[in-house]
């Protein structure tokens, strides 16, 4: 975006950002992705860019030892205003300030897609996940039948969140970066933006809003390659592993 191109750090223009909007999801979508990882109680969990930290409140609440980790100083002050017995780094994912094996349990939401170099950020990711943890990691879908394909057809254009860097690709391109950054890919979860109600707030706006059950049923029937986002739930796996050719992938 033109305030990178323009000299701005991303770490700056995510503190003007957080200044300017929340990027917030209702807590039905924090509680699930939590019920995916199901952390035990007293188990250690990083949320890696983790915004404002809702996710790491709502896994405190269960008794899980939660950790917000992000580039935005302005942002993690929202997280720990509400939820000061976390805890909170301010630091850049691509060279987490922890030990190796380190975590029993990872979140990285919506946010390698952003970053410089995504695949250091699955390496660091790897690097401090122990051998026996698991890991919650969503990506975008290039052809998301009811994101990107829609806003194409009605735009012309692939969204734009306005974030500082933007990237898009296929299921299989992430699945190949993920495991070439040492991450094993256990299962693939297709996300279409439609949740469950997991608390009465959420229950009482998706009652408001009909339109959300004819997408949810769409949801329901889209194949998975066309979902809107992946959520793959990974283990450590090979460090040394690298495809032979692979075009689609733009990492070095």
């Amino acid at each position: 975006h033109r305030a990178v191109h323009d000299g701005q750090s991303i770490q700056d223009a995510y503190d003007d950002m957080y200044q300017q909007r929340d990027l917030l999801m209702r807590d039905s979508f924090y509680l699930w992705l939590i019920e995916l990882l199901a952390p035990e109680p007293g188990s250690t969990l990083l949320d890696v860019a983790c915004g404002n930290g809702r996710l790491v409140e709502l896994a405190a609440r269960q008794g899980v030892h939660a950790m917000g980790f992000d580039l935005s100083f302005e942002g993690l002050q929202l997280g720990a205003a509400g939820t000061p017995e976390a805890g909170w780094i301010v630091g850049d994912g691509q060279g987490i300030p922890l030990p190796a094996e380190a975590v029993d349990y990872l979140m990285s939401i919506g946010s390698l897609e952003h970053y410089d170099d995504p695949l250091q950020g699955v390496r660091e990711l790897a690097r401090v996940l122990k051998p026996a943890g698991s890991a919650c990691i969503l990506l975008p879908n290039m052809f998301g039948l009811m994101g990107n394909i829609r806003h194409v057809q009605r735009t012309g254009e692939v969204f734009d969140d306005s974030q500082p860097l933007q990237r898009y690709g296929t299921r299989a391109a992430w699945q190949t970066m993920l495991e070439m950054g040492g991450l094993r890919v256990e299962r693939v979860v297709p996300w279409c933006e439609v949740n469950r109600p997991r608390t009465g707030q959420d229950l009482l706006w998706s009652a408001l809003r009909p339109q959300k059950l004819l997408r949810a049923a769409v949801a329901r029937v889209t194949p998975v390659n066309l979902a809107n986002h992946f959520i793959f739930i990974c283990r450590p796996g090979r460090t040394d592993w690298t495809p032979a050719y692979y075009p689609m992938l733009p990492w070095s």
